[in-house]
């Protein structure tokens, strides 16, 4: 079978070569760089073809067996081959042919020890939380740690560390996105201030990352923090897995090895022994019916850390009769300007970065398309360009429509950038920041902003997804949102769920100590059940209504899905491989196989996409098939389709 398929190398005398140990192996004219995952086993091949193992590479401690089962999983449940899951886990340096440099290999502090400095005292509803969590300490056991934004989740996961490290234990400790780490970093070594704490995340120089996977590998470091990929570093003495805002989207890896670093997670705690915490205010609606089903426990902390601390108030602003300044509310506006008179910040959340997101000739109706994706440009005003956000595509703004001549060219539609500029205009003397991702290329600037929030130094900040998870800003009073309606409409049978997460998550920035938050929505369906549980700040009924819908409609986690996806010059092409890849490979009663369709973005970065859906309630059933599947595709790709299957797919784009 392709997906188990292994090389043969003889080890030479002298040499002592082991299961996990990294060897430079000769691969056809070049030396690769390879694992030792079996030894001591008599090779099909005749022994004058079987070439020798040309060096060990010792610089690096041996993977040990645990790593290699959960590798051989990865392989088995996300249909990848062995070598490629092995590998691609592995970080960029220590796949190479060349020894580590001399810099990788130095220790980065003196062995540490676990003394504890709290940030303070547990209320009742964290410390039964806490209290149960440590009772399984040394078995496994799956938490989903229900908080409310602001309850205190991460002082949980401080105490709860404390005792892993008491104990000589590692804890592993996963964020969804890089922007998070350098606050969470910052939290931590002021709690454990004598513990050695490995970042993990794609973020980090090579070197950098290099050293803190050896300090994880070597279990010198008592703490792993990073992001999705943390989770496939050797841990040798792990004792607690923590998955904090477990909802997230990010922890989907969507290149390779296309694994759900969330549930990988809880797959480790099982493999290692011990509790896997999934922290979140909105849970996903895969983990609220494992819940539902028994599989794991739900711990609760329904009111907010701080003493006097409320969850904000919910408001929604009916656009259909509100009058509008570039988009802007006069309620919300107006908000605004009393939060500015009482040296208070506001936040105003848009989930679209750039200026516009489309550029048109109002005479002919000409719009800014991408040449290489079936998308529109942005326009951003910073550089005067034009850009994809689908495959990072770049042109001039033009003078005039290419189609009619006409020169009176106009944005529609609103970015971070256009709210910034419209912001200033209303309030001059304001001091607005604009987080995104164009504002904050580099980990440290996006740190630099965010702490001169903290302190004050921003009356009104306007920002994407970046400002909604995670952060603590104690002037926060207001949150506006705009253009929450278009997730309303769409295809995706996901966008309910993430558009509750995401409102939820950047209505929970607002007030955060004693003064009463308050969060404006503005939208044209006031009405929709959505925003009136987001009023209430009850997840528990929106995800009742909404798992009702998905059992009626039979969607996950009700079924189970793969997307087998192939790309090519021609859509016809990436189509009939779809066919005939299905005509292949006979699935069974329990399986169904949906017809090949384009992609809802068909074109990107130049060529055409389609995909193939497959669904069925039982796991085992749809694996086995899968496993089938693989080996015909691979037996059957042509050299001009590019193809892979995503399993648990969470983007159908």
């Amino acid at each position: 079978m392709p997906l188990a398929k292994l090389f043969d190398y003889s080890v030479p005398a002298g040499m002592e070569a082991r299961v996990g140990d990294r060897v430079v192996v000769p691969f056809g004219a070049r030396q690769r760089l390879g694992v030792v995952i079996e030894s001591g086993v008599t090779s099909e091949l005749p022994a004058a073809r079987v070439k020798p193992i040309v060096a060990l590479r010792d610089d690096a401690p041996r993977l040990p067996a645990d790593w290699l089962e959960l590798m051989r999983f990865l392989s088995g449940y996300y249909q990848r081959p062995l070598g490629e899951t092995v590998i691609s886990a592995l970080p960029p340096r220590l796949r190479s042919v060349k020894p580590l440099p001399r810099k990788a290999l130095q220790s980065a502090s003196a062995p540490w020890s676990a003394r504890f400095v709290p940030n303070h005292l547990l209320n009742a509803a964290q410390a039964r939380a806490l209290d149960r969590m440590a009772s399984t300490a040394g078995s496994f056991g799956a938490f989903l740690l229900h908080g409310v934004t602001g309850s205190g989740k991460t002082e949980v996961y401080l105490n709860l560390i404390a005792r892993v490290l008491a104990r000589g234990g590692q804890a592993l400790v996963m964020v969804p996105e890089i922007s998070l780490t350098p606050q969470l970093e910052a939290i931590f070594r002021r709690a454990f201030p004598e513990t050695r704490l490995a970042l993990l995340h794609s973020g980090l120089e090579d070197i950098a990352r290099t050293a803190s996977w050896l300090d994880a590998a070597r279990g010198d470091a008592g703490i792993a923090l990073g992001t999705r990929l943390a989770v496939l570093a050797p841990l040798p003495k792990l004792a607690l897995v923590v998955v904090d805002e477990e909802h997230d989207s990010s922890f989907k890896q969507q290149e390779g090895l296309r694994y759900s670093a969330r549930d990988v997670a809880v797959y480790r705690a099982k493999l290692a022994g011990c509790p896997a915490i999934l922290g979140t205010a909105t849970p996903s609606l895969e983990t609220w019916h494992n819940w539902q089903s028994g599989r794991y426990e739900r711990l609760e902390l329904p009111e907010r850390a701080v003493p006097g601390a409320r969850l904000p108030a919910v408001r929604t602003i009916d656009l259909r009769h509100a009058s509008l300044q570039q988009g802007l509310a006069a309620p919300l506006l107006a908000a605004m300007e009393a939060r500015l008179k009482n040296s208070e910040q506001s936040l105003v959340f848009i989930n679209r970065r750039g200026y516009a997101p489309v550029l048109a000739c109002e005479a002919c109706g000409w719009t800014a398309g991408c040449a290489r994706c079936t998308a529109r440009m942005v326009v951003h005003a910073v550089g005067r360009v034009l850009r994809c956000h689908h495959c990072g595509a770049e042109s001039a703004i033009p003078r005039a429509c290419p189609t009619c001549g006409n020169v009176d060219l106009k944005p529609m539609g609103r970015g971070t950038q256009r709210v910034e500029e419209t912001l200033a205009a209303a309030f001059p003397g304001a001091r607005i920041v604009r987080i995104d991702r164009d504002s904050a290329r580099r980990r440290a600037e996006l740190s630099h902003a965010l702490e001169g929030i903290q302190r004050g130094e921003a009356d009104i900040l306007v920002g994407t997804q970046l400002l909604a998870k995670g952060h603590d800003f104690p002037g926060l009073t207001l949150v506006g949102v705009l253009n929450a309606d278009a997730a309303l409409v769409s295809t995706d049978y996901r966008a309910a769920e993430r558009l509750f997460a995401v409102l939820a998550q950047v209505a929970g920035r607002a007030g955060r100590r004693e003064q009463q938050g308050e969060v404006l929505v503005q939208t044209r369906y006031p009405g929709h059940p959505l925003f009136a549980a987001l009023a209430r700040h009850d997840f528990s009924g929106f995800a009742e209504s909404q798992l009702a819908e998905r059992k009626s409609a039979g969607f996950p986690p009700f079924v189970f899905e793969a997307a087998l996806r192939a790309e090519a010059k021609k859509l016809d092409t990436a189509m009939g491989f779809l066919r005939e890849a299905a005509a292949r490979a006979r699935p069974p009663a329990e399986v169904r196989v949906f017809d090949p369709v384009p992609h809802l973005i068909t074109r990107r970065a130049g060529l055409e996409r389609a995909q193939l859906l497959m669904q069925s309630p039982s796991r085992p059933a749809l694996q086995e098939f899968l496993g089938l599947l693989t080996t015909r595709l691979f037996e059957l790709t042509p050299r001009h389709v590019h193809w892979h299957l995503d399993v648990d797919p969470i983007e159908f784009d």
